[in-house]
């Protein structure tokens, strides 16, 4: 898959990831020709529990790993609190 195929967008506290993957693979001998084609899409919403900072998202895809970064709000931080444990 490449990174030209994938989609990220948000929606309140909705991401949505997506994309969709096509190949044809074409082979041709003296005494046959084949041709395989192949496709897929797929789509994955993920809530997430606090507000995040939209405009500062970034995102990455290398050796088929796909890495968003999504800092928090800063009253999302605030609203952080620690629990003892006992």
């Amino acid at each position: 898959m490449k990174k030209e195929e994938i989609s990220i967008d948000f929606a309140g506290d909705v991401v949505t990831i997506s994309g969709e993957k096509k190949t044809e693979e074409k082979t041709e001998r003296k005494d046959y020709y084949r041709v395989e084609r192949s496709f897929g899409s797929f789509s994955r919403k993920l809530h997430l529990p606090v507000e995040i900072q939209v405009d500062k998202a970034t995102a990455s895809f290398k050796d088929g790993v796909l890495e968003i970064r999504m800092p928090k709000s800063e009253a999302a931080k605030k609203k952080t609190r620690k629990i003892s444990v006992k």
